[in-house]
């Protein structure tokens, strides 16, 4: 069958994403360097500056060059924490347009977090679980300053999944918190929640020095599954009728 549909014209600031682009993706602009001045692309390409603006600013969307006042667009270093922060605003809006999300997100981070807290079962020093447990004792002095709770109950399942060694995972796991955290919240200001959230951690990091994967593994999953119940019961409260 013959297409027949139109050639599209392209607008000149796509003309010129694409050739930015290449010049990236080649290493011709190398990562962490400057892009020429907005008047040098305008003569290398022979555009005008409303062009030339608007491809550096699809770039910077897209997390591939970031843009500080008054300074040339630069060359953002890759890395897994930058690829995951760009899918951020969407994921947000996806959870405030479609609350059934939420409970695909919680399947998805149960089992994420079995999968690192075997890993860091096996892999973990005496170094690490030093570490874990440094986090517990400030995340439970962190008590009587509860929006400080919530960040130390991120840094931690951060910290199991940087043990894996791969960088993906702990970007993921920080992700998901920062993406539901509006959800998350309510949580830890339950009566008595805060407690149990320590207790759990301290048995997680018990599996973990303990070097017994399974026993780690069980530990998170009933951490998470009691925490999605916790939400469960507030939501139902609080859409019951007064």
């Amino acid at each position: 069958m013959t297409d027949v549909q139109p050639i599209q014209k392209r607008k000149l600031y796509q003309e010129v994403l694409d050739r930015l682009m290449l010049r990236i993706q080649t290493g011709e602009i190398a990562p962490g360097a400057q892009l020429p001045p907005e008047r040098e692309l305008m003569e290398q390409y022979g555009v005008g500056r409303p062009a030339v603006r608007e491809a550096l600013q699809a770039l910077e969307r897209s997390g591939i060059v970031e843009i500080s006042h008054g300074e040339r667009a630069r060359v953002v270093v890759p890395s897994a924490h930058n690829l995951i922060q760009q899918i951020a605003s969407g994921a947000r809006h996806l959870l405030q347009m479609q609350p059934e999300t939420l409970e695909h997100l919680k399947q998805a981070r149960i089992f994420l977090e079995e999968g690192t807290a075997r890993m860091a079962a096996e892999r973990a020093t005496a170094d690490d679980v030093a570490d874990l447990r440094a986090r517990i004792q400030a995340h439970r002095d962190s008590l009587p300053r509860l929006d400080e709770f919530l960040a130390h109950d991120m840094a931690f399942h951060r910290s199991i999944a940087r043990i894996s060694g791969n960088p993906i995972f702990p970007a993921i796991v920080e992700a998901i918190f920062q993406w539901a955290r509006e959800d998350y919240q309510p949580l830890v200001r339950a009566p008595g929640a805060e407690q149990l959230t320590l207790a759990e951690h301290t048995r997680l990091v018990d599996a973990i020095e303990a070097h017994d994967g399974e026993a780690a593994a069980q530990a998170v999953r009933e951490h998470l599954a009691r925490s999605n119940e916790l939400y469960r019961r507030i939501e139902e409260a609080n859409d019951r009728p007064r």
